[in-house]
């Protein structure tokens, strides 16, 4: 565990002694902008002490380099087990790509296979979504990364723009919900934490979060059956990222990320109970509205557990960092229970594994 919760008083008299220190990081993720930390971000890290880090394609390019880079991010805030995340799916989102390192298969494939029989199809789905899961942990652990964006518990419907499309298992709940919980627990089983994606659900989107704020037009009941089905049903899963997307059913004002009427209502409601950590999806998205700062205390402020800066960039970092409070109360007990998921990876065999993968995908992929 990265930190010792305890309840200290405010105001410590003379005699009073505190035996364990108490870490309290600060509720923000940020990224680096490069291949190597430098000066200037070590210091800022230093300072603002942020809860971890996560990695894009800009700052992965060998496996030294990156183990490198992961030592020198945990050096910065002297904490060795601090946080380290990537967004790792496979297909078109992979920031880890060969030559150095496997090319994983997007999640759609899973569900193709799947659809290929009622019953032996969906089984051979199950075991090749956990084995990539558990792959995908090998990978990712040999670097020292410790929580993977994944999976995508998103639902696709017709016509919907494909920044989701084959990153999604399938178009049924039932479906999306075997996949990704045998892919949770295969990046689990590999002492990976899974992050599930975007609650409270993106795959009825028509426009892309990352240029434009998407509007969902579906009504509640409609929600319910399809698109928070997956969520209800990983609900207990450590940690899950919130999606930049007005459902106007529920709150036509603001997006998931920075509506407290969503999170109340459905994500901690009865509609998902989702309990873990939330995080932000990244806040230089440009379907939010206003500047970083902004930005950063209307997440907050809709009940996100900690905030998620990837661009990289320091003065925006700088520009937020005093608006981030430091991880604590019902936040920083969320963290520890997701940390107490994670453990050393189980033995694999990670030859036979991959041999596996390939045979049960053999007749899936496109």
């Amino acid at each position: 565990m990265w930190g010792v919760w305890l309840s200290v008083p405010d105001f410590l008299g003379s005699d009073s002694v505190r035996s364990t220190p108490v870490t309290h990081p600060r509720a923000v993720v940020f990224g680096c902008a490069g291949l190597e930390v430098t000066a200037d971000e070590a210091a800022f890290f230093r300072d603002a002490d942020p809860l971890g880090f996560i990695l894009f394609r800009r700052n992965c390019d060998s496996r030294d380099q990156m183990r490198r880079l992961v030592d020198d991010l945990r050096d910065s805030v002297g904490r060795a087990d601090a946080p380290v995340l990537i967004d790792q799916e496979g297909g078109r989102v992979a920031r880890m790509r060969p030559p150095h390192w496997p090319a994983h298969p997007p999640m759609g494939v899973f569900g193709t296979l799947a659809a290929q029989d009622a019953a032996a199809g969906r089984e051979a789905a199950q075991e090749a979504a956990w084995i990539n899961g558990r792959l995908l942990a090998h990978m990712l652990t040999e670097v020292g990364i410790t929580v993977d964006c994944a999976p995508v518990c998103d639902v696709p419907v017709e016509g919907a723009h494909d920044i989701i499309g084959d990153r999604a298992f399938s178009r049924d709940p039932a479906v999306v919900i075997d996949l990704a919980r045998a892919t949770a627990d295969g990046l689990l089983a590999g002492g990976v934490l899974p992050v599930v994606k975007h609650i409270p659900g993106h795959g009825r989107a028509f426009a892309d979060s990352h240029a434009e704020l998407p509007v969902v037009e579906a009504d509640r009941a409609v929600l319910e059956a399809t698109d928070f089905a997956p969520f209800r049903a990983l609900a207990d899963l450590p940690l899950a990222m919130v999606a930049h997307v007005v459902l106007k059913a529920i709150d036509p004002t603001a997006p998931a990320s920075t509506s407290p009427i969503v999170v109340r209502e459905v994500v901690r409601g009865p509609s998902i109970g989702f309990g873990g950590l939330l995080f932000s999806d990244d806040l230089s998205m440009n379907a939010l509205q206003g500047d970083p700062r902004t930005r950063t205390e209307a997440v907050l402020a809709a009940g996100m557990d900690v905030v998620l800066h990837c661009n990289g960039d320091l003065a925006e970092m700088r520009s937020i960092v005093g608006a981030v409070p430091l991880l604590s109360g019902a936040a920083a007990e969320r963290w520890a229970r997701a940390e107490a998921m994670r453990h050393a990876p189980e033995p694999a065999d990670i030859a036979a594994l991959t041999n596996r993968l390939a045979e049960l995908l053999g007749t899936a992929q496109t």
